[in-house]
């Protein structure tokens, strides 16, 4: 079993994988708290449009997609913050006017080749030493400015109004929030995908939530939930020859699955 790891890339995979389950879980739990469920789906496709700018103009798609991501996140929080939309409309409205803008630009540049499918379906086996360098960077210090203030974001998540009248800043740490979430999202893209990072976001902690334990409990069970799933998807699609992406978010779903079982009482 353990010859998995004889490979250099299949070490890769798994540091890489281990990392994105970290920063994902962690940061889902306040998205699933605050019902923005959708809004790791909606960035995942806004980065999209970043890493097809990227694959047309001859840019580092990453960094592009980073971008991209953070202003599409700014744009969804002044919306519904200035205007009352509700959230999952402007979910709704950016998702697909991304995904149209993404398929418009590689259309047009003819960028449509096998660098943007790693990016649509993860490429988690592809994945170099500098992309662990700077998921590690970005997403420790992501990660850092997320638990700093976490007592205030779950507070804002609980009750929104009731933080505000407590003298919390809810509209900057709103935009903390969704700014961490985009650039988290951008950086897994490329290992798990576009159309995958949604789950691994949100699935863990919806499981977690199953066992009502409290808030921190809930951050840990969804945690081990997310990296026990990364672990278990990529020994699968290692042995039975499987695309990893998909694996590790059968797996996750298999967990949800078991946790609703449970948890049925």
């Amino acid at each position: 079993m353990f010859e998995i790891f004889d490979y250099d890339f299949m070490q890769r995979a798994f540091l890489a994988g281990i990392i994105i389950a970290t920063l994902a879980s962690v940061s889902g739990t306040f998205v699933v708290l605050k019902r923005y469920s959708m809004m790791s789906e909606t960035l995942a496709h806004s980065a999209l449009v970043g890493v097809a700018v990227g694959l047309v103009a001859g840019y580092n798609p990453l960094w592009v997609a980073v971008i991209v991501a953070v202003l599409s996140a700014w744009i969804i929080e002044y919306l519904r913050s200035s205007f009352s939309l509700y959230s999952d409309a402007i979910l709704s409205i950016l998702l697909s006017g991304s995904l149209a803008v993404a398929i418009i630009i590689v259309s047009l540049g003819g960028a449509f080749n096998n660098s943007l499918l790693s990016y649509l379906f993860g490429s988690i086996l592809s994945v170099s030493n500098e992309d662990i360098i700077s998921i590690s960077i970005f997403g420790t210090l992501s990660l850092i400015l997320l638990l700093s203030f976490s007592k205030e974001l779950y507070f804002i998540a609980y009750d929104e109004e009731v933080a505000k009248t407590s003298g919390i800043k809810v509209k900057a740490l709103n935009f903390l929030l969704v700014t961490v979430v985009a650039v988290i999202i951008a950086l897994s893209i490329r290992v798990v995908g576009s159309l995958l990072i949604g789950a691994l976001m949100v699935i863990p902690t919806v499981s977690a939530l199953q066992y009502r334990v409290g808030f921190l409990k809930t951050v840990f069970i969804s945690l081990f939930i997310a990296i026990f799933s990364v672990i278990a998807g990529m020994i699968f699609s290692f042995y039975f020859s499987l695309p990893s992406g998909a694996t590790i978010v059968i797996s996750v779903i298999v967990i949800f699955i078991v946790s609703l079982v449970v948890n049925k009482k």
